[in-house]
């Protein structure tokens, strides 16, 4: 499937399947743990308005760019482990983030909360940084410079490669892969 970012229509999120591939398409931001935490505060704080990014509809992609290359809009692009974002991503589907993507297992308190705020994680392939940099066309810093590498930035992406690992209807990629392959 592919999906064009941010989402036109919600309805597409429940659409996929654990296990679908997805290529996206458009504006996703990136943002780590420490960067996350900034933007729950500003929640917290009622200070929405100073959000540096929209957040309804939106894709966050747990990575920390290296340096751009010469001729290339990024440095290698890998995703990060996700569980450090647990704690923050209920209040950012609380105000409509839909996809959430990284690489590795989350909290079973995670999924639930998947479900219910119909929201997918995508998993794209940890150990392929300078092939998934390729899919990235345009880089820009948006917010938290002094986070570095941890900082926001914007990015525009045609044909970024996922797979639904969590969908919205509380199916887990890893436990069926597990369940299809396990022994007795």
């Amino acid at each position: 499937m592919i999906l064009n970012l941010p989402l036109q229509n919600k309805e597409d999120i429940l659409k996929l399947k654990a296990g679908d591939v997805v290529y996206l398409n458009g504006t996703i931001y990136t943002g780590r743990d420490a960067a996350h935490k900034r933007l729950v505060e500003l929640i917290a704080n009622g200070e929405e308005d100073k959000l540096p990014i929209e957040l309804n509809n939106g894709a966050i992609y747990y990575v920390g760019p290296t340096p751009t290359k010469p001729g290339r809009a990024i440095g290698s692009a890998g995703p990060t482990s996700s569980y450090r974002m647990d704690p923050y991503s209920k209040t950012l589907m609380e105000k409509g983030l839909k996809i959430m993507i990284g690489k590795g297992s989350r909290s079973e308190e995670y999924k639930k909360e998947l479900a219910t705020f119909g929201a997918v994680y995508l998993s794209t392939i940890g150990g392929a940084a300078a092939s998934i940099s390729e899919s990235i066309k345009k880089c820009e810093l948006v917010a938290y410079e002094d986070l570095g590498a941890e900082a926001i930035y914007k990015l525009e992406v045609e044909n970024f490669y996922t797979i639904v690992t969590y969908d919205a209807h509380g199916n887990d990629l890893f436990e069926e892969g597990v369940k299809k392959y396990k022994k007795c």
